[in-house]
């Protein structure tokens, strides 16, 4: 079976102890995910983050160092490769022309406190998310997550 490899940017956004975050639902479930999306032919993956979260989220960042990378083999029509980028906060975007991910229903800033019993997802990113926040050490490649993997609440 031929799928296409499918690469995608993400952003750590983090303020005052929280990190931002995009809040789904369908109808059933409520869970977030962090801001970003798909690569686009001839951009750069600091272009692709910055310009999701403004379509997303309506805020402007700054694309700093590659965090984590994460894979979804299956589960999806595509392979996706999820590249997750620490961003800045710069403010609110004055010209964002707003995209909504499908069931997005707003955002939130989720406490890093207690982000490892959130419903984040990629679950696998929530205690390198925590870890990276207090100075700990985290590792950088996190691996495949399938739907149906057990929940990282540790």
């Amino acid at each position: 079976m031929s799928r296409q490899i499918r690469t995608s940017a993400k952003a750590v956004i983090i303020r005052d102890g929280k990190l931002f975050a995009i809040k789904l639902n369908d109808g059933k479930e409520e869970w977030y995910i962090l801001p970003g999306g798909g690569q686009e032919t001839e951009e750069t993956l600091p272009y692709t983050v910055e310009r999701e979260v403004k379509e997303e989220a309506g805020m402007d960042v700054k694309c700093k160092d590659l965090l984590f990378v994460i894979e979804g083999v299956h589960g999806e029509s595509f392979h996706r490769i999820d590249l997750v980028f620490l961003c800045d906060y710069l403010g609110k975007a004055k010209d964002a022309e707003l995209h909504k991910d499908t069931n997005q229903v707003g955002y939130d800033w989720l406490d890093l406190s207690a982000l490892n019993r959130l419903p984040l997802y990629p679950s696998k990113l929530r205690r390198p998310i925590m870890n990276f926040y207090e100075g700990k050490e985290y590792a950088r490649y996190l691996g495949n997550e399938e739907i149906g993997d057990t929940e990282c609440l540790e």
